[in-house]
């Protein structure tokens, strides 16, 4: 296996296409054919799938592309540090569910490392991305939650995938609404008194599994649900229809502004929020300053 041919798989990946690769890496076809087989072959099973379309990713090629890329942008900072003299930036790549104190967290290491020589991608997606980014290297973190509930499941599909779960902090269970709703007062209030409201919850897609859920209870018999997309279309729905979701408590009024509240649940139910890194793996310097910005949510649990 040589750098090159992970460079080549990389490209096949952008391209799809054998003869657009070979363009893009300026080798022939036939060549970069050969040398796609014999790494195959070298590894023991098919990267990608050809067809008459073009060609794809295997699930295992699509795990082998990952590790490519990290092996690549090692050897590129190696390069320009110690070799060309050039200057290449690192990167840091987290994926998350939706969580505004997770952005706030990222937000304060980019201000503290600059992005003269660092390059940052964050990813707010469904629980089932946020996994699979991490497994695959194309995040180093992926934050998100477990609970009584969800923990048996999510911990066998962490190993199974080569990951570990490191808690930050545990937190309860409250109801995130808009100020203008008529709950919104209450110092407490139970599951009931929110049948009247439309729970919103963030669609998972093809997993749609209640273990996947980014909210807990997940099993509950809402009267009333909407699915959404993305964190900012749930907040206009809180203020639109007075729907509310299920969340960890903690208030970021920085990017969420003040229009909204959270009230807390009458439930034992906990929730733990953590994150998964690849097992084995040493964090990078940006990596421990994020997780150490996330640890410090602890303070700003509500009790």
């Amino acid at each position: 296996m040589t750098l090159n041919q992970l460079k080549y798989v990389i490209a096949l990946s952008e391209e799809n296409s054998i003869n657009e690769a070979a363009k893009k890496l300026f080798i022939s076809q036939p060549a970069l054919t050969s040398a796609l087989k014999s790494l195959e072959e070298e590894v023991g099973f098919d990267i990608f799938l050809r067809t008459k379309s073009g060609i794809s990713l295997t699930v295992k090629g699509s795990e082998f592309l990952g590790y490519a890329k990290s092996v690549i942008e090692q050897y590129d900072i190696l390069d320009a540090k110690y070799i060309s003299g050039t200057s290449a930036k690192q990167t840091f790549h987290v994926s998350m569910q939706h969580y505004t104190f997770a952005v706030n967290a990222f937000v304060e290491v980019i201000k503290e490392y600059g992005m003269d020589n660092f390059e940052f991608e964050i990813h707010e997606t469904k629980t089932h991305e946020v996994i699979d980014n991490v497994k695959n290297q194309r995040s180093e973190i992926g934050v998100l939650y477990i609970n009584d509930f969800n923990r048996a499941v999510l911990m066998k599909i962490f190993n199974e995938a080569g990951l570990e779960f490191t808690p930050l902090f545990d937190c309860g269970i409250y109801a995130y609404m808009s100020k203008s709703n008529p709950l919104s007062k209450r110092k407490l209030i139970a599951m009931e008194d929110l049948d009247d409201y439309p729970c919103l919850v963030f669609a998972q897609g093809d997993y749609n599994s209640f273990y996947y859920a980014e909210e807990v209870m997940s099993t509950y018999e809402y009267k009333r649900i909407v699915r959404a997309n993305d964190r900012a279309t749930i907040l206009n729905l809180m203020v639109g229809i007075n729907g509310y979701t299920l969340c960890s408590g903690i208030i970021c009024e920085d990017l969420n502004g003040t229009d909204y509240c959270a009230v807390k649940l009458k439930t034992k139910e906990t929730m733990t929020i953590g994150y998964i890194s690849r097992k084995s793996a040493v964090l990078s310097e940006l990596a421990v300053k994020y997780v150490a910005e996330l640890a410090k949510y602890k303070e700003n649990v509500l009790k």
